[in-house]
Parts: C-alpha cells; sequence; structure tokens
C-alpha cells in the first residue's frame, strides 16, 4: 500500500489543522492505520491509532484530549485532527500502516507515507 500525507503547515499556538492520509495500491480495510511525529533531534513517537473499521482507537498521553484519529474506509483516508496545538506539537507527521498488530513500536509498520511538516509558533 502506498501511503500519501498532507495538511500540514504553520499554525499559532491554540490553532488547529487536519491532517489527511490518503492509501492506493491495497485494501485499505485490511490496515490498522497510525500516526507518528519526529521532532528535530528526537525520535520518531506514535501519536494515534486506529483499528481496521475504525471502531477502536488510542493515542499517546501526550495528545488525548487534543488529537483525534479517524478513518473513512469508502475514501481510503485517515485523518488526524489536532486541536489546541503547541509549539512542543511542532514536527514532521507521518502515517503508517500494517496489517497483524495495533501496536505504538515504529518498527512493526511497514507501509509508511512522505510525512508532512507541522509548525506550531508561540
Amino acid at each position: 500500500v502506498q501511503l500519501q500525507a498532507s495538511g500540514g503547515g504553520l499554525v499559532q499556538a491554540g490553532g488547529s489543522l487536519r491532517l489527511s492520509c490518503a492509501a492506493s495500491g491495497g485494501t485499505f480495510s485490511r490496515y490498522i492505520m497510525t500516526w507518528f511525529r519526529q521532532a528535530p533531534g528526537k525520535e520518531r513517537e506514535f501519536v494515534a491509532g486506529i483499528n481496521w473499521s475504525g471502531g477502536s482507537a488510542y493515542s499517546a498521553d501526550s495528545v488525548k484530549g487534543r488529537f483525534t484519529i479517524s478513518r473513512d474506509n469508502v475514501k481510503n483516508t485517515v485523518y488526524l485532527q489536532m486541536n489546541s496545538l503547541k509549539p512542543e506539537d511542532t514536527a514532521v507527521y507521518y502515517c503508517a500502516a500494517n496489517d497483524f498488530s495495533m501496536g505504538r513500536n515504529r518498527y512493526d509498520y511497514h507501509y509508511w507515507g512522505q510525512g508532512t511538516l507541522v509548525t506550531v509558533s508561540s
């Protein structure tokens, strides 16, 4: 499956952005979808994940209550709605997929999008 992330940009602290990740070349509903992020000089970290049907979602403590992951299996797209953004949310955001595990470890994911940059100014 090929993944294409979009929707990043520059936003002020407290603002919102919605990221999208469009999938092609596979059966989208087979895949667990996640978002990771990587800030400059830091390791790539898990942000949020959602199961095949969209009925179960989970997120990192750092974004709980602010970020929401969702998916549309008709449009083959997963979304990350980000509200109340903080400067520490600044990072390149990546979508990723696998078909076997709802994990938070980046090494479990074999399919990656190219990343979209989110910059939050204070």
